[in-house]
């Protein structure tokens, strides 16, 4: 196996052999390592003490209860005065072993030992078990970890049901390190899930938040969310999302809404969007169970005010699990507009400006791409019908500064001031004039230029201005045609 170690991280090994201690490379970064991925994190472990750790290394930051080392490898940051925790930091363990996790999270006591092994058995997944000593090239894997990663398995290292009553979040990064590495479950850590789910409640709302929007973050969020139901995991971070399983919709969409907002979010997967996106797929028919009913007039389900009650909803669940306030009001505020056109017949540039206004020019895309991800969750196969090219459009339209007077770099005050002319017409024709100058040539447009076209214009008879000012609206009227022409035939819509 070809290891690529950053150079501070060998050192910090090498460093510890050379004081006469062991040291390995350990967890998350070997087992990246081994699959060809790079690591993002990079933790060590060792025979020396904390005090020890301390000692050999001229910098470090020591502020927890478990043995854990921070020692910085940029100097340079020291003399900035940078604070701890902006400094790159690379952990240091001393081997341990943990007693009695009596809140089902945390160890009551650590110990520690002298075996790289006995630190190893404390572990969660056989994959995340595995050590390398970058100096000797040895690898240390008493729990069979390298064959797990060959035959893509997560297994708890020992008994699972201890496993997991030592630290009940390891129910969700067992599914979280499933989705995210592309590997099975083993069939008695899936059990032991099942059964212990309950554990997870203990489990604060912020680390279990973590292990949720890593899971939406992997390749395949659909099918880790399908195994959090499917082993009793969901219900004690999202029930609401539960909720619509089995609910039917109309006949527009194929699936039941739990699987429609599930089809949505991993569209946004698909398509590498982000995280708020992929919330938003997730969330934007949340409320569907809550506002159904059938109306025998169109014997079909209704799900009038779905959105508006969705995004309460949605602020709710973000709320509760500890989202940044910045986050919850853009997927809010996402989930609320999902429903903004039904009929292109039928929308007004006016409304789609509306829209515009009523998520921000910054978040309108995201709604249009939440629809792309609506559409696909319903069963379509076709992310760019007719529909949606003639919706780009207007927003495209609605987001173009119009061809206004507003443009030319003066305005009426201005040429008051250099003319010494009274509020009057002749002030609206001038600008109308100076518009059709500056749209045959947009260099004109500046202040030195205007001024002098000015002085010219107020010495015209009023009627030769009106003249001029007509020819600068029509001037302005074709130009916009223009535009839109364009913007129509760049969507391929009429």
């Amino acid at each position: 196996m070809n290891f690529s170690i950053p150079h501070e991280v060998q050192g910090i090994v090498k460093t510890l052999k050379n004081n006469d201690f062991e040291a390995y490379v350990v967890g998350g970064a070997v087992r990246d390592s081994i699959l060809g991925l790079t690591p993002k994190d990079w933790d060590v472990t060792t025979n020396a003490t904390p005090e020890a750790i301390q000692r050999i290394f001229p910098r470090t930051v020591y502020e927890n209860t478990f043995g854990t080392v921070g020692v910085v490898t940029e100097l340079d940051d020291i003399l900035l005065n940078k604070k701890p925790d902006s400094l790159k930091v690379i952990e240091v363990t001393p081997y341990r072993k943990e007693i009695g996790y009596s809140d089902a999270r945390h160890p009551d006591k650590i110990e520690f030992v002298s075996s790289v092994e006995d630190d190893l058995a404390r572990r969660d997944f056989t994959v995340n078990a595995i050590a390398y000593d970058p100096v000797s090239k040895v690898l240390k894997d008493p729990f069979n970890g390298q064959a797990d990663i060959k035959d893509k398995v997560i297994r708890t290292v020992g008994n699972p049901s201890e496993r997991f009553n030592e630290d009940a979040l390891r129910l969700l990064r067992a599914i979280r390190f499933s989705v995210q590495l592309g590997f099975s479950i083993e069939n008695h850590t899936q059990e032991a899930i099942s059964v212990l789910h309950m554990k997870l409640k203990k489990v604060s709302q912020e680390r279990v938040r973590d292990e949720f929007v890593k899971i939406l973050l992997s390749n395949s969020p659909m099918l880790g969310l399908f195994m959090c139901n499917r082993l009793n995991i969901l219900q004690h971070f999202l029930p609401e999302l539960e909720m619509g399983l089995h609910v039917k919709q109309n006949q527009a969409h194929s699936f039941d809404v739990w699987g429609h907002n599930l089809r949505t979010c991993q569209h946004a997967a698909d398509k590498n969007w982000s995280l708020d996106l992929r919330l938003a797929g997730l969330f934007h028919d949340i409320a569907k169970p809550h506002t159904r009913r059938w109306s025998d007039e169109k014997k079909d389900y209704t799900f009038h005010g779905h959105e508006v009650v969705g995004a309460k909803v949605t602020r709710e669940i973000m709320d509760r699990m500890r989202f940044s306030r910045e986050m919850i009001d853009k997927v809010s505020t996402l989930v609320r507009w999902h429903m903004f056109f039904s009929d292109t017949e039928q929308v007004t540039l006016s409304a789609v400006r509306r829209i515009v206004t009523n998520v921000g020019r910054e978040n309108i895309w995201d709604l249009m791409n939440l629809r792309i991800c609506d559409r696909i969750g319903t069963g379509r196969p076709k992310e760019n019908p007719y529909r949606f090219r003639k919706y780009k459009t207007m927003v495209e339209q609605a987001l173009r500064d119009p061809i206004t007077v507003k443009m030319l770099k003066t305005n009426g005050e201005r040429i008051m001031e250099v003319t010494h002319e009274t509020p009057g017409p002749k002030i609206g024709f001038i600008l109308l004039a100076l518009l059709e100058e500056v749209l045959d040539d947009p260099d004109k447009n500046n202040q030195e230029y205007l001024d002098a076209k000015t002085r010219d214009l107020i010495k015209l008879p009023l009627i030769e201005l009106q003249k001029l000012a007509h020819q600068g609206k029509e001037r302005r009227d074709d130009v916009e045609q223009e535009e839109i022409k364009r913007l129509h035939k760049k969507h391929q819509v009429s």
